[in-house]
């Protein structure tokens, strides 16, 4: 995933945009599918008929609480060319993974960020994140046209929809994963992905935390949502027991992969020693924002200098492998996005922002 990522320009009901997904992007899907297998094996110890198994009742679930998405899983599926379990255990990797990962007290790490016109250079709203997941990830853009809507959202191969990206009413999504002792892959409640795309179809703000709260939620995950029609932004930390909202403080809002709210939420946490690398992300990136704002408001170069912070390395910002874990169980910076929620643009990295420049995309492809 070094260099540029493709995008995707889709349209149509939702399994044609599936099929067009699939069709578009079948030899990243089938490489995403190898890690996968990989990995669920090696990491959280599930083999493949396991993960068939839970795969199946994954996509019975959303067949019943969101038939569009499922839909596009079905596309995606028979465009491709590969079983429909087979990506429909794409799709589940969040609750697959994370409800692994609390069995096992481990996490990974993401970084993202708010930050509100009041404190930019242009008076805009920008938004972002460094992601941080399996260095042979392989991920594209998709720019699609819902409803009344169009969404720019970046995904992994395989994946319906998108979890990382903005829309066309001016709304932006940036999340974090999060573990509680409370989460469990299977237990009740809108799944990761489905409840990301949703959000990234919002009309406004409103709508979007909405569907935060809204049902009941198998695994915890931070969504970190803005809205450049009101200018506005909040992080929300959603856990199987209910949501807590972090608002901005002077203009600034940061998440990493910590509760804020634990007490509020009646969670305990399962971070190991993931925690030192999650405290200091929080606070080594707040720390560079408001470093920066005290001379000048905030430059797109300012925030992307912020996401090439080394403090830490390799658990830094700007994450990369470690020395300590064998290859096939490391993670490192696989997406760094800046959102400018007002113009409806965004740049991007497809690799730790160290050893890239930032890639422009419009939402309109004119």
């Amino acid at each position: 995933m070094n260099g540029s990522l493709p995008v995707l320009d889709l349209c149509g009901d939702p399994y044609r945009i599936g099929y067009t997904h699939g069709q578009g992007a079948k030899a990243r899907i089938a490489k995403n599918l190898s890690l996968y297998t990989r990995r669920y094996r090696n990491e959280i110890g599930l083999e493949r008929e396991e993960v068939l198994r839970r795969a199946k009742l994954w996509f019975d679930r959303v067949v019943d609480l969101d038939p569009p998405y499922a839909a596009m899983v079905e596309g995606i599926a028979d465009g491709s060319g590969f079983p429909l379990l087979n990506i429909a255990a794409l799709n589940a990797r969040y609750e697959l993974f994370y409800g692994g990962f609390a069995s096992q007290r481990i996490a990974t790490a993401c970084t993202s960020f708010a930050i509100l016109p009041e404190r930019t250079e242009e008076g805009h709203l920008l938004l972002g994140e460094n992601w941080d997941w399996f260095p042979e990830v392989e991920g594209l853009w998709l720019r699609v046209m819902w409803g009344d809507l169009a969404v720019l959202a970046f995904t992994e191969a395989g994946i319906a929809g998108g979890k990382i990206g903005l829309n066309s009413a001016g709304v932006g999504l940036a999340v974090n994963g999060l573990l509680s002792h409370l989460d469990r892959g299977d237990g009740e409640g809108v799944p990761f992905h489905v409840r990301t795309w949703r959000i990234l179809c919002s009309p406004d703000l409103d709508e979007a935390v909405a569907i935060v709260e809204a049902g009941r939620a198998p695994c915890s995950a931070n969504f970190l949502l803005g809205d450049a029609k009101s200018g506005t932004a909040v992080s929300l930390e959603r856990a199987p027991s209910g949501t807590a909202h972090v608002d901005p403080i002077d203009g600034i809002l940061v998440h990493a992969n910590h509760f804020l709210h634990p007490e509020q939420l009646g969670v305990r946490e399962l971070l190991a020693e993931e925690r030192r690398s999650t405290d200091l992300r929080q606070s080594r990136l707040t720390e560079r924002l408001f470093s920066a704002v005290r001379q000048s408001p905030l430059s797109t170069d300012n925030v992307q200098d912020a996401l090439r912070d080394h403090a830490g390395h390799p658990d830094s910002v700007c994450r990369h492998e470690s020395s300590l874990f064998p290859p096939d169980l490391n993670y490192k910076t696989r997406l760094s996005v800046l959102m400018d929620l007002d113009s409806r643009r965004l740049c991007y990295t497809a690799s730790p922002p160290c050893e890239a420049a930032y890639h422009g995309i419009p939402l309109d492809k004119r």
